[in-house]
């Protein structure tokens, strides 16, 4: 069992990183089987189609998300700070060098028009974030209309950051972030 979790986990880790860098479609199994060292019967056993594992990349892309914000969301104290690491966690991916746009918008654009269960994937974890950004907005005590708002500069930064390849989206988008939260909190 635990030799599975690991071929998995391997094959995840390499579909990650082809279709991040050269897109879905344009990655073939056999290329993920060059690149993990796994048979393609084998791959087959783990995943049974290339959608599968898809998905799995997906899920993947939604734990790291998700750790990732809520370990930005850890580091500071205050409601309104954790509204803002967002956007520093967000600064922080731009930056790692690696940044290629959100997977999940990448994944979207690409497949969502003729894959239901990408768009649905996709779907969710943009809703995912939304409440999540949601709870933070009610535990600074400000009205809920807050929430779409800040979810939407995150999710504009993304996009803005990975066209024009730079990470200053993050810094207008917390600047933007900061005049949303004040403004909200005084009323």
């Amino acid at each position: 069992m635990e030799e599975r979790r690991a071929a998995q986990k391997a094959a995840i880790d390499a579909a990650d990183r082809l279709f991040y860098a050269r897109g879905i479609q344009a990655v073939t199994m056999d290329e993920l089987r060059a690149e993990t060292g796994i048979s393609l019967k084998k791959l087959y056993s783990l995943f049974d189609s290339k959608q599968a594992i898809l998905l799995a990349v997906l899920a993947h892309r939604h734990e790291l998300w998700t750790s990732g914000i809520a370990r930005a969301a850890g580091a500071v104290s205050t409601p309104r700070d954790k509204l803002l690491s967002v956007y520093d966690f967000l600064h922080g991916w731009f930056t790692d060098g690696n940044y290629r746009g959100c997977g999940f918008i990448n994944a979207f654009g690409e497949l969502g028009a003729t894959v239901p269960a990408v768009a649905l994937a996709a779907r969710k974890q943009k809703d995912s974030f939304q409440r999540y950004v949601a709870g933070l907005v009610e535990q600074a005590g400000a009205p809920a209309s807050l929430a779409p708002q800040l979810a939407i500069l995150a999710e504009g930064a993304q996009t803005t950051a990975a066209i024009s390849g730079s990470a200053d989206a993050a810094h207008s988008a917390r600047d933007a972030a900061e005049i949303l939260i004040d403004a909200a909190l005084q009323r």
